[in-house]
C-alpha cells in the first residue's frame, strides 16, 4: 500500500508525516511517499534536500519505508491528485491548522480541497496530534444503504493498519425513541461487514450532529475518527460549514474522510 504525505515543511504538515510514520511502523509492505510541489526552479536543489532531511528525521522515530518526490507546479492539488492516481495511492495524510476564518482559508484549503476533489481518502491531521496507539476508532454513519453508498475497503484498509476497537456511531437529528426493524437489520448487516473487527454500536438523538460526535470522542477515548462527506459539497462556501469541516478544525483526533 502506498500512502501519500505532502508537505510545505512546516511544523502541521511535517508532523503528519511524523503520525504517519509512527501509525505505519511495522507495515512492510506499505511505503510512505513525502511529496513537495514548488514554483520556482530555483528552489529544486533546496526541496531536494529539505525532503531527504525530513526522511532521515522520520527514519529515526519509526521503521517504515520511505520514498521522496518532488514536482514544479503552480496547482498543488492537481499535481498531487495525479501522484495519487499514478502511485495507486490509498491514502493520503496532510495537516490541518487554523481557528478563526481567515487562518482556516489560508492553513485549511488545501486540505479541504483534497478531501474534496475525492480521489482517495485523506486521513487530517491536527497540529496537537501525536501518535502512541489507536485502540479506538469511531465511524460516523448514518445508515444509509451500506452496500452502495459505504466505502468498505478504504475503511478497512486503515482499520487493518491499527486493528483497534470499531465503534459505529448514529447520530440522528429526528430524536427517534425506538430503533426501527429497518435499523436493526442494516446493524445486523454491518456487524457481518465488520466482523473481524468486532463493532460496538450507538444510537445517539440530537440536534447538534458535530458536538454531539466531539462529546462522543472524548467519552470513549476515541483515537481516530472517520466520517463520510456527502455530495461533494465541502467548500461551497467557507463561512457555511458541513459536518466533516467542522469536526477537521475543531477535532484534537485525526479524522479520516472517505467519500462514498
Amino acid at each position: 500500500m502506498t500512502v501519500i504525505v505532502p508537505t510545505d515543511f512546516s511544523t502541521t504538515a511535517n508532523n503528519a508525516a511524523f503520525y504517519t510514520a509512527k501509525m505505519l511502523t511495522g507495515n512492510y509492505d506499505t511505503i510512505l511517499v513525502l511529496f513537495h510541489v514548488y514554483s520556482d526552479p530555483d528552489e529544486k536543489d533546496e526541496v531536494i534536500e529539505y525532503l531527504h532531511q525530513l526522511k532521515d528525521e522520520i527514519l529515526s522515530v519509526g521503521i517504515v519505508k520511505i520514498e521522496c518526490r518532488w514536482q514544479e507546479s503552480d496547482d498543488f492539488i492537481e499535481s498531487l491528485s495525479r501522484l495519487v492516481r499514478h502511485l495507486d495511492a490509498r491514502l493520503v495524510v496532510m495537516g490541518i491548522s487554523g481557528k478563526n476564518k481567515l487562518e482556516q482559508v489560508l492553513f485549511g484549503s488545501n486540505t479541504l480541497k483534497m478531501v474534496e476533489r475525492n480521489v482517495c481518502p485523506v486521513l487530517i491531521v491536527p497540529p496537537s496530534a501525536r501518535f502512541s496507539e489507536v485502540k479506538n476508532v469511531a465511524l460516523t454513519y448514518d445508515y444509509k444503504d451500506e452496500q452502495t453508498s459505504l466505502p468498505l475497503e478504504p475503511i478497512k484498509n486503515i482499520l487493518r493498519l491499527c486493528r483497534p476497537t470499531l465503534h459505529i456511531v448514529n447520530v440522528n437529528s429526528e430524536h427517534y425513541v425506538s430503533l426501527t426493524e429497518e435499523y436493526l437489520e442494516k446493524r445486523e448487516r454491518l456487524l457481518e461487514l465488520f466482523k473481524e473487527f468486532n463493532p460496538e454500536f450507538y444510537f445517539i438523538g440530537t440536534f447538534d450532529v458535530e458536538d454531539t460526535i466531539l462529546t462522543f470522542v472524548r467519552d470513549k477515548n476515541i483515537d481516530l475518527l472517520i466520517t463520510i462527506p456527502r455530495h461533494h459539497s465541502l467548500l461551497n462556501s467557507v463561512f457555511k460549514g458541513s459536518t466533516t469541516k467542522r469536526l477537521a478544525f475543531e477535532s484534537s483526533i485525526p479524522i479520516l474522510a472517505a467519500h462514498e
